[in-house]
């Protein structure tokens, strides 16, 4: 079939069940094929210099105009005429692509300024496979990559859930890289997960005692940095005091104890509460909104605040100023980096071992279904894509359960 092609045309042709391929009247050699799909793809049909008759792949129709299909495909035409071979030269290309070179010359920019986790995924991949950089992409096969695994847990006693993170993130960069049309196929594509049997699945969460001895040891915290601070601007003159924050008429005197009061009746990831602004606080209708672009799964999640929650951050918003973000890093002003060192000494002065902040979220969850609250509900307050990662609370609601079971009797 031939045609004039023109844009409207191309958005006009329609599936017919069978594959299509529609000749460009305008650029002999351009090539439209349609799939039973509906998805539509440029080609060019000529011949190798060698007298090969081939097709050669330029994109797809979605992202590529008429006009830019035809300047790319009498480009391409020209170079053959004078004698060279592109494909040949893209299949060299593409067979001596490294792993060293998809991750860094193509992969790193893409995924540190489009995911929020990119630097991590960098780190991993670069730290993981050191001794894959020089393979070619496609030579990295899955026999390989299995004896990889059995050997990082024979000698490194890595738990599975750990090789997982890594295999994934290796496979979603050749699957970036597939996309991109850098390479051709993924040859890991069909390697499965290991059986996170090995990796500690137990929920950690606060008790009573535990949650009494974290908040005492905040409060703790602020007392002795309001008595150094006081001790310490003793020697100080009126116009060097004045240029201290009031502590004494301050209500906490830095950003760990809102964080932690905040993390605690929200069950907001760190990241999210580092980028959290106050355009995202809504004291009138008393929510707190996590948008997409600092949550993992990228989506727009509601908060409702309750009292404890919105007396904290209106106090904090009041003696901040209330700018762009709610807990800006003390250095810089931006987005902060991390509180290890205050979080840690918190925790050893509470006497609370083997609870990461990023367990303040399972306590928040804990929390809820222990209360009553049902598990959908609390899906959607954390944010979980689907109903898997919220089963692991399941077992904290026996009274759901036996308030379920009991109902037969009726």
């Amino acid at each position: 079939m031939q045609e004039k092609l023109t844009q409207t045309i191309v958005q006009r042709i329609a599936s017919t069940g069978q594959r299509q391929k529609i000749k460009d009247l305008v650029l002999p050699g351009l090539m439209l094929r349609v799939e039973p799909s509906g998805k539509k793809t440029w080609y060019i049909d000529y011949k190798r210099p060698n007298g090969q008759r081939t097709y050669h792949k330029i994109g797809s129709a979605e992202i590529l105009t008429v006009m830019q299909a035809r300047d790319v495909a009498q480009k391409f035409l020209a170079s053959v005429k004078l004698g060279n071979d592109p494909v040949k030269a893209e299949e060299v290309k593409k067979e001596r692509l490294t792993l060293k070179q998809l991750i860094f010359e193509h992969y790193s920019s893409w995924v540190t300024d489009n995911r929020r986790s990119g630097k991590e995924t960098m780190a991993i991949l670069t730290h993981s496979f050191k001794d894959f950089m020089d393979m070619p992409v496609e030579e990295i096969s899955m026999l390989t990559l299995e004896q990889w695994r059995t050997r990082r847990r024979q000698t490194e006693g890595l738990k599975a859930s750990s090789l997982n993170r890594q295999i994934t993130a290796l496979k979603a960069a050749i699957n970036w890289a597939v996309k991109h049309e850098i390479i051709e196929a993924n040859p890991l594509a069909r390697l499965e997960k290991l059986r996170e049997e090995d990796s500690e699945t137990k929920v950690r969460y606060l008790s009573p005692e535990e949650r009494k001895r974290l908040l005492a040891a905040l409060d703790a915290r602020e007392d002795r940095i309001r008595a150094g601070r006081d001790s310490h601007n003793d020697w100080l003159d009126g116009r060097e005091k004045s240029l201290l924050p009031d502590l004494k008429a301050s209500t906490f005197v830095d950003y760990l104890k809102p964080m932690v009061i905040v993390a605690l009746n929200s069950g907001i990831r760190r990241g999210s509460l580092f980028r959290l602004e106050w355009s995202d606080i809504d004291f009138q209708e008393g929510t707190l909104t996590v948008q997409p672009s600092s949550e993992k799964n990228s989506k727009l999640i509601h908060i409702p605040m309750n009292q404890t929650l919105m007396t904290t951050l209106a106090a904090w918003k009041e003696q901040t100023g209330g700018e762009r973000l709610v807990f800006p890093s003390p250095k810089t002003g931006e987005v902060m980096n991390n509180c290890k060192r205050a979080w840690a000494g918190v925790l050893k002065n509470a006497e609370i071992k083997n609870f990461r902040w990023h367990d303040m979220r399972h306590d928040f969850a804990s929390q809820l279904v222990i209360k009553g609250v049902d598990l959908n509900t609390v899906r959607d307050l954390l944010g979980h894509a689907d109903m898997t990662m919220t089963l692991r609370y399941a077992h904290l609601a026996p009274k759901v359960k036996r308030a379920a079971v009991n109902l037969l009797d009726q």
